[in-house]
């Protein structure tokens, strides 16, 4: 009989008033939840100038994951021959709810190996690479990444191809062949995506902590996969990656764990009864989604320590981090993004401001990305950066002491109602007037979405802010004390003789400590610094967004308003895209820019004008 949907949520998904875009979230027999997004001013390809591309083994792989900062961000890649505009290419992405953290104790890296296996080659397709290649051959490209709880593949291609491209990527999910010969291929490419990885102090630090953590935890394990854990340990023991990669694909690869979002110029229905067709084969095994709510959190007493680290990189930084319970539940108030907006502030009475004054700072960040690895369904991180001169280096208890302080300051005054609906107005007329993004782009964005949020919010989940709830942030604030931080210390002064202890995946130089009785006897009753505050009202938010009408002619190019012997001031009023907004740039050229002496001044200069903007906009 014909394949149908179990339910259709044709109006529910809530867009941008500017989002001319229509959406359709429904339900396939097998479990896959679906979006479908038909952008009606996509362009239609009706040129017949591909290029020759020869279907072959030999074919490359598109699918080359950058490991920098983690398996799961990957770093797309562009097509250099690729002359067409992107506006009429079609996209796809579909998400498995199933990563990492579900590799088998005696395989790390399983997970990843599976995604890059599932490039070469299925039952209906059965050469290798022969996606990527019909990707090529139409002006497409793909890639894919594996994180934590999800692992990622995406493409995009000329429209015209999209439905031939979209039948070959489903077979990826209904019937790889994940053969021996593959296998062996793809354990290679892993391993040099982790050998590229070993240069970045973010995937250092990363899996330095991740060596800190409790056995249990799935945070606890070998995330990336190598040579080592995939090949010379398996052979060591007997094992056949193959057979194994077969039954994690069976155990994970399953269509009510998958999200997958379409995007074309095909009207609605169109794109359900391609999307019904083909992706109504990807079978379902029954099982309940992996998830590790149970599991304790990743550390124990220990993680309350001084860790001294050897970057790769010049430079000083302390890194603060505390763990917290899984944070899902908290989206629609998000206490993270609170709190570190506040804590990440760098306007008067911000931390940021009071370390600089000292001269002991250059940079803070502070909150949760909500990557895999520091948001998931055990546990989260809530991480303060800063970035430090040689004397702030010098002075890293104060330093610590001074974010401490903060956070004191919070718990005392307590949720502030007003930095909250500021921070909600800022992303509501973000969203009210946001821009469109690349069809690829945006897939990728909302098929993760579609993992934790339900229709209505799948473009809306990860970033507005619904309702201020006082509990949730005092929650969170109370959590953030100085006796359940972790300090990470990161010098490029530390030499080898200074740090006795070597991380055994990426041979990292660190030393653990004992935090000193002095500084946390001193952290353990804070006074209020005097100096720290909560930030003035912000009165650059906007309120009135109407168009003023045109006082001046129309022009394709910039014109000269204002003309000295020193400068000139160009303007260009937009008559295309209607938007309350503008963009105001300065250029300054001289020769003496491009001469060796002068370089780092010019940098020097760059990064004063900027703070002192942020302290303007601050106020």
């Amino acid at each position: 009989g014909t394949l149908k949907c179990i339910q259709t949520m044709a109006e529910v998904v809530v867009k941008s008033p500017r989002d001319c875009r229509e959406y359709r979230a429904l339900s396939l027999e097998n479990g896959l939840r679906v979006l479908l997004v038909s952008d009606q001013q996509m362009k239609e390809d009706t040129e017949d100038n591909d290029p020759d591309c020869t279907v072959s083994d030999d074919c490359e792989s598109g699918t080359s994951d950058d490991e920098n900062e983690q398996v799961s961000c990957l770093e797309e890649e562009k097509a250099p021959s690729m002359e067409k505009s992107s506006s009429n290419l079609a996209a796809a992405a579909l998400c498995v709810g199933v990563g990492s953290f579900s590799d088998p104790d005696e395989l790390p890296g399983l997970a990843h190996l599976v995604e890059h296996m599932l490039f070469m080659g299925s039952e209906k397709y059965p050469k290798q690479n022969e996606f990527d290649a019909f990707l090529k051959k139409h002006g497409g490209l793909s890639n894919a990444s594996t994180d934590c709880e999800q692992t990622l593949f995406h493409f995009e291609v000329r429209r015209k191809n999209f439905k031939e491209a979209l039948d070959r990527f489903a077979q990826f999910f209904v019937s790889p062949l994940l053969n021996k010969r593959s296998s062996e291929a793809e354990i290679q490419a892993v391993d040099s995506e982790f050998q590229m990885s070993l240069q970045s102090d973010a995937a250092r630090k990363l899996q330095l902590l991740s060596s800190q953590s409790r056995r249990g935890n799935p945070f606890s394990k070998f995330l990336w996969g190598n040579m080592k854990t995939l090949q010379l340990v398996p052979q060591e023991q007997g094992l056949d990656v193959n057979v194994h990669a077969r039954e994690f694909y069976a155990r994970a690869y399953s269509a009510n764990y998958m999200t997958l979002v379409v995007v074309s110029g095909e009207m609605l229905d169109t794109l359900e009864n391609w999307v019904t067709e083909i992706f109504s084969q990807v079978p379902k095994n029954g099982l309940s989604q992996p998830s590790f709510g149970d599991c304790l959190l990743p550390f124990d007493e220990l993680f309350h320590h001084v860790v001294k680290v050897q970057p790769v990189k010049e430079i000083h930084q302390v890194d603060i981090v505390w763990q917290l319970p899984c944070m899902f539940h908290t989206y629609r108030c998000k206490p993270l993004h609170y709190v570190g907006w506040l804590l990440g502030h760098e306007g008067p009475g911000s931390v940021l401001s009071v370390l600089r004054q000292k001269g002991w700072a250059l940079e803070i960040v502070a909150g949760n990305g909500e990557e895999g690895y520091e948001y998931n369904s055990s546990f989260s991180l809530f991480s303060c950066s800063i970035i430090l001169t040689e004397e702030g280096l010098m002075n890293v208890f104060e330093c610590c002491s001074v974010v401490f302080q903060y956070l004191e300051m919070l718990r005392c005054r307590g949720p502030q109602r007003r930095i909250f609906d500021e921070l909600k107005t800022i992303e509501d007329i973000e969203f009210q007037f946001q821009e469109q993004m690349e069809p690829v782009d945006f897939a990728v964005d909302v098929v993760k979405n579609m993992q934790l949020f339900c229709p209505e919010e799948y473009l809306t989940g990860d970033t507005l802010m619904f309702e201020f709830d006082e509990q949730m942030i005092v929650n969170v604030q109370n959590a953030l004390l100085p006796g359940s931080a972790n300090i990470t210390i990161l010098s490029s002064n530390f030499t080898q003789c200074d740090l006795n202890e070597t991380e055994p995946w990426f041979q990292t130089a660190y030393l653990t400590e004992e935090i000193p009785k002095l500084w946390d006897d001193a952290w353990s009753k804070l006074d209020l610094h005097p100096d720290l505050h909560f930030p003035p009202p912000n009165r650059f938010i906007a309120t009135y967004f109407d168009l003023k009408p045109p006082d001046c002619p129309d022009t394709l190019e910039p014109v000269v308003i204002y003309s000295t012997d020193t400068s000139k001031l160009w303007f260009k009023k937009d008559s295309k895209f209607h938007v309350p907004k503008g963009q105001p740039l300065r250029t300054v050229g001289s020769a003496l820019c491009c001469m060796l002496p002068y370089i780092t001044r010019k940098l020097m200069y760059m990064f004063i004008l900027s703070s002192a903007l942020n302290l303007i906009i601050s106020k």
